[in-house]
């Protein structure tokens, strides 16, 4: 969590910062209110801006004035020793959303912090997608759509076309295609190569539900004899 200090007391800005880098804040500190306005564009990159109440030439009030002239909406702290419930009453009133008091320590400021700055909400994590020609495969939900149609394939075709793919351009065996669906050196079927039933049947209906989305769909080809390939998107 970032934060900006204002305050003209140098030693105690580097305290500050100090004690709250070991809770996680990161602090830009300004001895002023003109060396602050001089790097907004920073500024506007904070969580939260904390404010001592007399600043030279100003003070905290007037520098939240400025800062809503320029569009600037963080959030605003005052940290003081002006502990005066007419001070806290006139810094809420313009805004401020906290008033602590310096004396209260660092364990008390580092909590009410917290508090105050706004959660930001994770943002959606966007899918992966494979693109090949008109082909686009996401690996995350194992949907496939050609053309921007959805292909609506079962989870084992899913896995299938994915395999051809990720060989783009290379021959796969049936016995490779076939232990994508379930696990090496899995036996299943009539006889030895009892299996290379399956892994056809399954691309026969790979193809239909292609060709139901484009007719002129001929990506997978086959290699007499050894398997498939996926030749062109």
């Amino acid at each position: 969590m970032r934060l900006v200090v204002v305050d003209d007391d140098g030693h105690y800005c580097e305290l500050l910062s100090n004690e709250l880098a070991e809770h996680g804040f990161s602090v830009e500190a300004f001895p002023d209110a003109q060396s602050m306005l001089e790097a907004i564009d920073s500024v506007a990159a904070a969580d939260l801006i904390v404010l001592n109440w007399h600043l030279p030439r100003t003070n905290g009030i007037e520098l939240m004035r400025q800062l809503k002239r320029r569009g600037l909406t963080l959030p605003i702290v005052f940290l003081t020793n002006r502990s005066l419930i007419s001070y806290e009453s006139l810094a809420l009133k313009h805004g401020a959303v906290d008033f602590i008091d310096k004396a209260r320590g660092i364990a008390i400021l580092v909590h009410r912090l917290r508090l105050v700055i706004p959660t930001k909400a994770p943002e959606p994590r966007r899918e992966a997608l494979l693109q090949v020609g008109k082909l686009s495969l996401r690996p995350r939900s194992s949907r496939v759509s050609w053309n921007d149609v959805d292909v609506e394939l079962t989870f084992g075709e899913f896995r299938i076309v994915n395999l051809l793919v990720s060989k783009l351009g290379q021959h796969v065996s049936y016995r490779e295609i076939y232990d994508c669906l379930h696990y090496r050196g899995f036996i299943a079927g009539s006889g030895e190569n009892g299996y290379r039933c399956n892994v056809r049947s399954a691309i026969k209906r790979i193809r239909q539900k292609f060709e139901a989305c484009d007719p002129e769909f001929r990506a997978i080809e086959n290699y007499p004899s050894f398997g498939y390939i996926w030749s062109r998107g």
